[in-house]
């Protein structure tokens, strides 16, 4: 096979680049590594396509801001492409992230062990209640809140998930503003009212329920 190369056009910037492009790119990324462990040497845009319901064309123009990653004919090396996109996407490291929330899902996220492989560790859970303060999720002691800017500056942190009720996030994650932290992944079901240098992302089941609802025929329960 040819070498692939990943001639990059002048290391494009933050804004140069669509974000709709950039929240492709995990996508992608998780494809390719499930290519890669069913033993996949060699992928197309083709295939990506079909797997992924985006068009071929689609997918090679998204990649084609960063470089070029393969060759007509010859298709995209799959373990190198892995690569190339955990560079980009800067997961080719392990982040530390806090969580702040130890009720149910803030355990289940604390003990979901399929982040450190994919690029990020929960290095410290905090909660106000004094029932949660003490006790232990894994290896990881559940802190008060208060001692967040310590963990925050101590761990070199950029990250937190917010997995507390929706009438207690927006104080949150002005704490976190406050602690340091420049990225927020949000569970309570709210929109914050953050500064635009603070990138905040949002998970809402029920916001993706209400979405499929519509393509189904009713049949609520009462």
């Amino acid at each position: 096979m040819a070498t692939q190369r990943a001639d990059h056009q002048q290391n494009p910037t933050v804004d140069e680049i669509p974000d709709i492009v950039i929240s492709r790119l995990p996508v992608y990324l998780r494809t390719l590594r499930l290519l890669d462990s069913q033993g996949a040497e060699v992928t197309s845009s083709q295939e990506l396509g079909e797997l992924l319901g985006i068009s071929s064309a689609q997918i090679r123009k998204d990649l084609s801001h960063f470089g070029e990653f393969g060759k007509q004919g010859t298709g995209y090396n799959v373990a190198f492409l892995c690569r190339q996109l955990e560079k980009i996407l800067k997961v080719d490291c392990v982040w530390p992230v806090v969580l702040v929330g130890a009720g149910y899902l803030g355990h289940a996220l604390a003990s979901y062990n399929g982040f450190l492989n994919r690029g990020f560790r929960i290095v410290g859970v905090f909660d106000n209640d004094p029932t949660k303060v003490g006790t232990q999720i894994g290896d990881i002691e559940v802190k008060p809140t208060s001692a967040l800017p310590e963990a925050v500056d101590r761990t070199r942190c950029q990250i937190a998930v917010i997995a507390v009720p929706a009438h207690s996030a927006q104080a949150v994650a002005e704490e976190l503003i406050e602690a340091g932290i420049r990225s927020i992944l949000c569970y309570a079901p709210l929109t914050l009212n953050m500064p635009p240098d603070v990138r905040v992302e949002y998970i809402d089941p029920v916001i993706s329920f209400q979405h499929m609802t519509y393509y189904l025929d009713k049949g609520c329960i009462d």
